[in-house]
């Protein structure tokens, strides 16, 4: 075996051992997340001393949907409000940060833009979105277009000031050396700034999950009334409190999930790019 062939090797159980290692981290940190917060359900609902007729416990919320006689239909609805949450969340999601790499990509390249542009995103991000909802509703209706509108607006300004910082975190001596050499601006954009961004679009990511599902939750119950979003407010109007806590406690530990996912592959690209 040649030693080039053995320091590969020797690189690729490493890279091998560290992904080990992140995967782990991320797995630790999910069930602590979930810990924490089941510990601060239990205190909470002790300190206020809340009725356990509104108060359901974390044992109230298992038997609900486990043990119960009725536990298979219990399960079986709040999961499929939960595909419909999660279907409008994705939307928002694609939506809002592919608009905010867009709008991040013309604020870097033409300063002018920025200038522009800049002040609406502010304007969009200080007006609360029960505000704007009725506007929305009139001039997209209360299908999915809808959803992907309030959905990109709640995902928009934060991921679009994340990748901007990202965006302009590049090097300056290594995009004058591609201009240097002849390149374009977008060719710097693309060979030297893009790479130098994934830490803040990562984290732009991260933000933009639980934001995602947010706005699919506030979209579900003042306009298209699906989803968790409007189960929550049914079920909490018909005193169905049991049925509230299950679809909290779903969502929340999804949204728990789905960030430590994303914490994960970020982890694997930076890892594979810093080799």
């Amino acid at each position: 075996m040649s030693e080039a062939t053995a320091t590969r090797r020797g690189l690729q159980r490493e890279f091998a051992r560290a992904t080990a290692r992140t995967v782990g981290r991320s797995v630790l940190n999910a069930v602590l997340s979930i810990v924490i917060v089941i510990v601060a359900w239990v205190g909470l609902i002790k300190l206020f001393n809340v009725t356990p007729y509104i108060g359901k416990t974390p044992l109230d919320v298992w038997e609900y949907l486990f043990v119960d006689p009725d536990a298979a239909q219990s399960r079986a609805a709040v999961l499929t409000a939960l595909g419909q949450t999660l279907f409008d969340a994705s939307i928002g999601f694609v939506a809002g940060l592919a608009l905010a790499t867009l709008i991040a990509v013309l604020f870097t390249l033409f300063r002018g833009v920025e200038h522009a542009l800049m002040p609406l995103a502010m304007l969009l991000r200080s007006v609360p979105l029960v505000a704007m909802t009725p506007i929305i509703i009139l001039i997209f209706g209360r299908g999915q277009a809808a959803v992907a509108v309030m959905g990109s607006i709640v995902v928009l300004f934060p991921a679009l000031v994340n990748i901007v910082f990202g965006l302009r975190s590049a090097s300056p001596q290594m995009l004058d050396l591609v201009t240097v050499y002849g390149g374009s601006r977008f060719t710097a954009l693309r060979k030297v700034a893009f790479p130098a961004s994934l830490p803040a679009f990562f984290a732009a990511v991260k933000i933009s999950v639980p934001g995602a599902i947010t706005g699919a939750l506030l979209v579900e119950w003042l306009a298209t009334g699906q989803g968790i979003g409007y189960g929550i407010i049914s079920a909490a109007g018909r005193a169905k409190f049991n049925e509230v806590w299950a679809d909290v406690v779903v969502i929340t530990a999804v949204s728990i999930v789905l960030y430590n996912i994303v914490a994960i592959i970020e982890s694997y690209v930076l890892a594979r790019r810093s080799r």
